[in-house]
C-alpha cells in the first residue's frame, strides 16, 4: 500500500501565504505524476497544479503566479507554496500521486484532505 500524509493547512489572512506538503510513504517503486486539488463548499474538485517526474508542471489559471508546486524526490513529497492568498482559495486541499508500487502496479492515491481557510 501507499500513504499519503499533507500538512501546513489552517487559517491565513487574505494577503498570506502557506506552505502545503504531502509525504508519501508505503511500498512505493517510483513515483510519476505528483499534484494538488482542491474542492471548495458546493463546488466540484479541481486541479490545482500538478508536477511531472521530470520537473515540468502546470497550474490552474487561478494559481497562476501565486502558487508554486515543487517535489523532493528523495523524499517522496510534493509542496505546494501558497501565496497571496484570496478568501476564494479557501477549500480543502488534497494532494494526489500516480505511483509504481513494489509489485508494479500502476496506482493513483489521494490524501485525506487539508483545509485552507482565507478570511479576516
Amino acid at each position: 500500500q501507499v500513504q499519503l500524509v499533507e500538512s501546513g493547512g489552517g487559517l491565513v489572512q487574505p494577503g498570506g501565504s502557506l506552505r502545503l506538503s504531502c509525504a508519501a510513504s508505503g511500498s512505493i517503486f517510483r513515483i510519476n505524476d505528483m499534484g494538488w486539488h482542491r474542492q471548495a463548499p458546493g463546488k466540484e474538485r479541481e486541479l490545482v497544479a500538478r508536477i511531472r517526474g521530470g520537473g515540468t508542471s502546470n497550474y490552474a489559471d487561478s494559481a497562476k503566479g501565486r502558487f508554486t508546486i515543487s517535489r523532493d524526490n528523495a523524499k517522496n513529497t510534493v509542496y505546494l507554496q501558497m501565496n497571496s492568498l484570496k478568501p476564494e482559495d479557501t477549500a480543502v486541499y488534497y494532494c494526489n500521486i500516480n505511483v509504481y508500487d513494489m509489485n508494479l502496479r500502476y496506482l493513483e492515491v489521494w490524501g485525506q484532505g487539508i483545509l485552507v481557510t482565507v478570511s479576516s
